[in-house]
């Protein structure tokens, strides 16, 4: 039976607008050669109006999608059930198809294994930059790891008033910020900024001076602009959150439980870190 539904739900894409330059499928593609799943991997441009039409007309060969932006909003909506990361942040990145769509955000548990494989597993204060979806994941993930007091800055206040919520969920004290509010020293930084964002010289070298190690999200081109002012190199990448919510993403499309490896997990990371 099992092998029949790996038969029958063989299809699988990432959707996004834009997407041209996603990397899941390179990611995938090489986790599948290693597995043998037989999987076809694709990407399709779908726009936040048009997600609800497009993923109506799925059948039932479709095994599952990852959502990136402007998508993590309506694939939430759109899942029957959610894990407790999707329930904390408001976003889905993975919808496991069936009767019931399962919705799952696997962006925190991507950062946290992108920290660990750093050597950061324990902080007390953080400073998170920007207020949007990755921002949300980015104050889940810094709680999993122990942080109990975060530094938000932003430049609207709505969503970050939502991380503060947040982080009243998570039993940490959330400070909210301009950008360019003096700087307190934390442990660790992690900037969820659009790709490309550029803060003023000074603001940026604020940040950088008192703001421990450095996990951007943004990862090409890399460095980032941010990554560049950070003097003593302490930085992360954000490629080890993208390859490791990679691999959670098909732990749930092969076992439907992100946490459960995969079969011989070390080839397939070795693999997919090859393909990026």
């Amino acid at each position: 039976m099992a092998a029949a539904e790996t038969v029958t739900r063989s299809r699988l894409a990432v959707w996004g607008d834009p997407i041209a330059h996603s990397k899941s499928p390179d990611l995938h593609a090489a986790a599948d050669r290693v597995l043998g799943l037989g999987w076809e991997y694709g990407r399709r441009q779908v726009s936040a109006d048009d997600f609800a039409p497009v993923f109506a007309q799925l059948d039932d060969t479709w095994r599952g999608l990852s959502l990136t932006m402007p998508l993590k909003e309506q694939a939430f909506r759109a899942a029957a059930t959610r894990d407790r990361h999707a329930e904390l942040t408001g976003a889905v990145n993975t919808l496991l198809m069936g009767e019931h769509p399962a919705g799952f955000n696997t962006d925190v548990g991507g950062i946290v294994d992108a920290l660990a494989e750093a050597q950061v597993t324990d902080v007390d204060r953080v400073r998170i930059l920007g207020a949007g979806a990755t921002a949300a994941s980015a104050l889940v993930a810094a709680s999993e790891i122990g942080a109990t007091r975060a530094d938000v800055r932003a430049r609207r206040p709505a969503p970050a008033a939502a991380l503060a919520e947040l982080g009243e969920k998570l039993g940490m004290v959330v400070d909210v910020r301009s950008f360019d509010a003096p700087s307190e020293t934390v442990e660790l930084t992690l900037a969820t900024l659009p790709s490309g964002t550029m803060l003023p010289a000074e603001t940026a070298t604020a940040l950088a001076a008192q703001g421990g190690v450095l996990f951007d999200a943004a990862y090409a081109p890399w460095p980032s602009a941010l990554a560049a002012r950070w003097a003593d190199g302490s930085t992360i990448s954000g490629l080890g959150m993208l390859l490791h919510q990679a691999v959670r993403q098909i732990r749930i499309f092969l076992h439907g439980d992100p946490t459960a490896e995969l079969p011989d997990e070390a080839a397939v990371i070795a693999a997919m870190r090859a393909a990026i």
